[in-house]
């Protein structure tokens, strides 16, 4: 069966790079703010710890796994729009965090890890709302959401949770922030989805199709 796959339009893309920066943000205020990190980096640094591997190929594997998961669950061909959005959001976090080294972010802690929150649950929202480049773990929750009837809430908190679960059992580091990252972040990514559908007139092309991705115009149709 052959499926065909429009490319966004100029709107969708443009509420998806708004979604990577603010998500970066978020994610170099959580960095900054050192009172501990998401659970994919807690189980990635769990993994260093009897691995000679980087961050990055950890996560890097997390998603090729979420994405083969994604794949024949929907017996369909993986997307790559998850790998741009993987190295595209990481390069925004490097330059972000190069304004922290320069002094440019006076805010304590406790404050930072607040619009850490803030700032990664709008920016997951974003990004998922506009259908380009969804993470590889939120495919697989939305496709939880689709299949099991749960809440995206509860889907991508439970990922989360096993991810944090193996990262600390492996050595992980676990503090306030991943703790807040947890129950915050992926708690608050549904309301902030709705909140943009009503006030906004945003049209979720994350969850209001099963399976989202981004390839070639010419596809044929089915």
């Amino acid at each position: 069966m052959t499926i065909s796959h429009r490319l966004p339009r100029r709107g969708q893309l443009a509420v998806y790079l708004i979604g990577c920066l603010l998500f970066s943000g978020g994610a170099a205020c959580f960095i900054h703010a050192d009172l501990g990190t998401d659970p994919l980096d807690v189980f990635a640094l769990g993994v260093l710890e009897h691995a000679p591997l980087t961050i990055g190929v950890v996560q890097a594997s997390v998603a090729v796994v979420c994405l083969t998961v994604w794949a024949a669950w929907n017996r369909r061909r993986p997307p790559l729009s998850p790998f741009f959005t993987f190295f595209f959001c990481g390069s925004l976090i490097d330059a972000l965090r190069a304004l922290d080294a320069a002094g440019l972010v006076p805010v304590t802690p406790g404050a930072l890890m607040l619009i850490g929150v803030a700032l990664c649950t709008y920016g997951s929202a974003l990004i998922i709302i506009s259908g380009v480049g969804i993470r590889a773990m939120d495919l697989v929750a939305i496709t939880m959401t689709h299949r099991w009837r749960l809440p995206f809430w509860a889907a991508k908190g439970s990922l989360e949770l096993v991810l944090l679960a193996g990262g600390w059992a492996l050595g992980g580091p676990v503090g306030v922030g991943t703790v807040c990252f947890l129950v915050l972040v992926d708690t608050l990514i549904q309301p902030c989805m709705w909140l943009n559908t009503r006030l906004f007139s945003l049209h979720n092309h994350g969850l209001d199709r099963p399976a989202p991705v981004l390839v070639r115009p010419d596809a044929d149709p089915a």
